[in-house]
C-alpha cells in the first residue's frame, strides 16, 4: 500500500448544483509487486 496525494480541485454539489472546493488530501492506493503483477 502506498499513500498517493489528491491535488485540490472545483466540486459540485449534486443536491443544489452549487459549486464548491475541496481541498487537498491524501489516499491509500493498492501497488502490486512485480510477482504478482507477472501472475496475472
Amino acid at each position: 500500500l502506498q499513500v498517493r496525494k489528491r491535488a485540490a480541485r472545483t466540486g459540485r454539489n449534486p443536491a443544489t448544483g452549487e459549486a464548491i472546493h475541496i481541498k487537498a488530501s491524501k489516499k491509500v492506493a493498492f501497488r502490486p509487486v512485480k510477482e504478482l503483477k507477472e501472475a496475472i
